[in-house]
């Protein structure tokens, strides 16, 4: 009876591939696993924010909220660009890669550790012990935390998305019980800081030492893994700048209950628009064996489709909403409204998921200056928008300004795609 099931799933999936164009058994096999992972995830990122709201004060949390950001701006010394160039040269067979990688990212995570020292002097300076010993903190783990988690663009460019989403599970769970019992017996930020960062430091120096000795690595080394990942970081500067800045403008024109609104209204939308990460980890390793011509055919129907999906679960959410906060969030009643506006952001990250993928598939044999171009104008946008729109209309301007930048982002991303597709198709012609 199973193996009759079976049977007709497998049939039923080869037979949507004509309408859907896709490798349907490997998106429902890998779909299936980074879909448990990204449950666990939400699920405990749920959990830990109701502890935050329940048991620390707002301003505490905003605190908490606004050091992570900062340290959001910091990563970019880890160069988290390389992340994408190793997915693809794993998946191309040069393995020799991933070492080097490492490396790198931890050398010039150090700059980042530096920044944090002198942001913790300038703190003690001006009296603020509470953000003085949190980049001390910062300082410690800043170069090992993003750099240990690159076991999983290994595994991602293997396609062995089961072990990858084993580990996240652990990894997952592990930490969020280890914070959240730092949350609730002590109350403590420095405390919360320490057991945050040390958990996932840790948890993942402990997968990356697992795969190395799980899976051999060849000595085939793909020359532009590492210079492609330092000029993606680079010209991400800007864009984790922007990404960042909108609860560092909350903080100083608000102050840090306005942070800890703001964090709690979006929480809900970023778990959400998570079902959509999946996409480039599924997509990449397909899309990079592609070429030009074939993923252009397909790109139109596919961000069709997340729009659909992503217009569905947007008006569900905004229904829904109001009677979640009320349940789970009754000390942030004032965030539902900025919630609700920016549910529209669903629909354009839905569609944003799969661009993002596109672009990055053929990065090395992209034009620098076209990967730079439209990178460099949409965080501009965000970055412009929310220096005039914050100061004016205060936690409704930082939620329109990050509305303006997805819709900028998908008309400009498809526009710099065609560049990139003529430029290769005239490339091949000659």
């Amino acid at each position: 009876m199973i193996n009759k099931l079976k049977s007709k799933l497998y049939n039923l999936l080869r037979k949507s591939e004509k309408y859907t164009k896709t490798d349907m058994m490997y998106f429902t096999h890998g779909s299936f696993w980074l879909t448990l992972g990204q449950t666990i995830s939400s699920a405990s990122s749920f959990l830990l924010a109701l502890a935050f709201a329940n048991f620390l004060p707002k301003e505490t949390f905003g605190v908490y909220k606004y050091v992570l950001s900062i340290v959001g701006i910091l990563t970019i010394t880890t160069l988290p660009g390389i992340s994408t160039t190793v997915t693809q040269a794993i998946a191309r067979g040069y393995e020799g890669s991933f070492l080097p990688a490492i490396k790198t990212k931890i050398r010039w995570g150090v700059f980042g550790s530096l920044t944090s020292l002198v942001l913790a002097g300038y703190y003690y300076f001006q009296g603020n012990i509470d953000l003085t010993f949190s980049f001390l903190i910062v300082a410690v783990f800043l170069p090992l935390m993003d750099t240990f988690m690159l076991y999983d663009s290994l595994l991602s460019g293997k396609k062995l998305f089961s072990i990858s989403t084993k580990y996240g599970i652990i990894s997952q769970i592990v930490a969020t019980v280890i914070t959240a019992s730092a949350l609730f017996f002590t109350g403590n930020l420095f405390v919360i800081l320490l057991a945050y960062f040390a958990s996932w430091t840790i948890l993942r120096y402990i997968f990356l030492k697992i795969t190395l000795k799980k899976f051999r690595l060849n000595n085939e080394e793909d020359s532009k893994t590492i210079s492609y990942g330092k000029h993606l970081s680079f010209i991400g500067i800007i864009g984790n700048i922007a990404t960042y800045l909108d609860r560092l403008l909350i903080f100083h024109y608000l102050g840090a209950a306005e942070v800890a609104i703001y964090s709690i209204a979006i929480a809900p939308i970023d778990q959400i628009k998570n079902l959509f990460k999946n996409i480039p980890t599924l997509a990449m390793p397909k899309l990079a064996q592609r070429s030009f011509k074939e993923i252009d055919a397909i790109l139109y129907k596919r961000l069709f489709y997340l729009f659909l999906t992503g217009l569905i679960i947007a008006v569900t959410y905004f229904a829904l909403a109001p009677l979640f906060f009320k349940l789970f969030f009754p000390k942030y009643l004032e965030s539902v409204f900025y919630s609700r506006l920016f549910s529209l952001s669903i629909v354009l990250n839905a569609m944003l998921s799969f661009l993002n993928v596109v672009g990055n598939s053929k990065i090395t044999k992209t034009p620098k200056k076209m990967v730079y171009q439209p990178t460099v104008i949409i965080h501009t946008i965000l970055i412009v928008s929310l220096l005039i729109l914050t100061p004016q209309l205060g936690t409704s301007g930082v939620v329109f300004s990050r509305l303006i930048f997805l819709f900028s982002t998908i008309v400009i991303s498809i526009i710099y795609w065609k560049k990139v597709y003529k430029f290769n198709l005239t490339l091949s012609s000659f």
